[in-house]
């Protein structure tokens, strides 16, 4: 069967629901429509015929009659998910069901697998991820978790720019793989004969461009990293990053939990949450808690930087951290902050004032130069953004960059390579600014309440099959 090249559909169900909603059970609206979508239920009485047509807005019936449709013989003997397009009239039956009356129709593309016992949904992992498209049909759940992802981001681009935040786009290829102290995927360019890497952030490129007087620049796009596959990770995701001349952390604190509480807002309606069968209040303002006063509750013994790192190594040893002799004591702090502290930040909660030596991007505290004014956002127990002051002195970029290398060569896999480029742009003047890293599809998560992040990526990385 040849399926038409085209179908002048002008009709969506849910706009059918609401505009005929007004229609008694037996009335004719006098009104020929023109509806397309799958067929997900087909049930024969005689001379009757009824189809549930699904499109990407909602469910409306086929109403058929063997007087009346053209080819009614063939109509019968539809298959479950094949894609069809109807001409008739909008009519409610006498058992009151909203319905196209058809008159003519035409199977728009026929469907050669089976989406499962009488739509009743794809259970294999598997094939639910690998094969998303099916997904979609035979999984209500899936299609609203990625619907909810895409009011998030719209809702996430049109708070920046409301916020007078100017949209670019940065490179995904780069030269050096820097922005974030991640392990990058390498490619190759054949016509440069050089080796180039998917970006981990755009971070160097976007505070590139403040540098040239775009003061409040943001990005919305994919960044890679080669790294483990979990329920909250994805080799690559999707990341938010803004930079904002003359600002510092608290002021993108107080932007991030306005931006956050807003897009919740914006797609459910309200800042209270349920999550996985839990309340969280998206509410601000958000807690602020340090680091050390985190750690130092959770151990019942204060403890700080400046702590001797031998003490914070025995501390790791004891919940068995291996400790590397390339951590310093601001390493260990983390350390013990992620063991100890992260899994229980439910609520949104700002943890501030990281050490220097695990910040290699952010500007050195105002009131400590053993730690920076950077801060991360956590709630339902996962890190959701990451955002400092930024630091704007080359000399001392190019010796935190330096730092990195040292780690680097001890064996370190995720670190910050040089980049001269970046540096040089310091040396034209990088005002004050403050910067923020939102993750989308984490976002995306609490939104859908989804425990696992491929439920709100359309498509995951997945391994590739081996027998084809």
């Amino acid at each position: 069967m040849t399926s038409p090249y085209q179908f002048a559909h002008d009709a969506f169900a849910a706009r059918l629901r609401e505009s005929f909603d007004h229609l008694a059970p037996g009335e004719e609206s006098g009104e020929v429509v023109r509806v397309a979508g799958r067929v997900m239920l087909l049930r024969t009485q005689g001379r009757l015929a009824f189809a549930t047509l699904r499109d990407s807005s909602g469910e409306v019936q086929l109403f058929c009659l063997e007087a009346t449709t053209e080819d009614y013989g063939a109509f019968t003997r539809l298959h479950l998910g094949d894609w069809v397009g109807a001409v008739g009239e909008v009519v409610r039956t006498k058992r009151g069901e909203l319905s196209v009356k058809v008159a003519a129709w035409a199977v728009l593309a026929e469907a050669r697998r089976s989406f499962g016992e009488k739509w009743a949904g794809i259970t294999d992992v598997e094939l639910r991820y690998r094969h998303r498209e099916a997904d979609l049909w035979a999984n209500e759940t899936t299609r609203a978790s990625l619907r909810r992802r895409s009011d998030v981001v719209r809702a996430l681009r049109e708070h920046c720019w409301a916020q007078g935040f100017v949209e670019v786009e940065t490179p995904i290829l780069n030269a050096v793989p820097t922005g974030a102290a991640a392990r990058p995927f390498v490619t190759f360019h054949n016509a440069l004969d050089s080796e180039f890497f998917l970006r981990i952030a755009p971070e160097l490129w976007l505070k590139r461009l403040v540098v040239g007087g775009f003061e409040r620049v943001f990005e919305l796009g994919r960044v890679f990293r080669n790294e483990g596959v979990s329920p909250r990770h994805n080799p690559e995701f999707t990341m938010l990053e803004l930079y904002a001349a003359y600002w510092d952390y608290t002021d993108m604190m107080r932007f991030t939990e306005e931006l956050v509480a807003g897009a919740v807002t914006a797609v459910l309606g309200t800042t209270e949450v349920e999550y996985q069968g839990r309340a969280v209040s998206f509410a601000t303002p958000w807690a602020r808690r340090p680091m050390a006063d985190l750690v130092s509750e959770a151990l019942g013994a204060e403890i700080s930087v400046r702590t001797p790192r031998a003490a914070l190594a025995e501390r790791l040893g004891e919940r068995g951290v291996e400790v590397a002799d390339s951590w310093g004591a601001g390493r260990c702090v983390l350390e013990l902050f992620e063991h100890l502290c992260e899994a229980g930040l439910w609520g949104p909660t700002f943890v501030t004032d990281y050490p220097v030596e695990v910040s290699p991007l952010a500007r050195r505290h105002r009131h400590d130069p053993e730690l920076t004014e950077r801060f991360e956002a956590f709630v339902t127990g996962r890190e959701l953004a990451n955002g400092f002051s930024e630091l704007n002195d080359p000399v001392e970029q190019r010796a935190r960059f330096e730092d990195q290398a040292r780690l680097a060569a001890a064996g370190e896999d995720e670190t910050m390579a040089i980049d001269e480029d970046y540096i040089a742009s310091l040396e034209w003047g990088l005002p004050p600014t403050a910067g923020l890293g939102v993750g989308v599809d984490r976002l995306a998560m609490i939104v859908a309440d989804a425990a696992n992040i491929r439920e709100v990526i359309a498509f995951p990385t997945l391994k590739p099959r081996r027998d084809r």
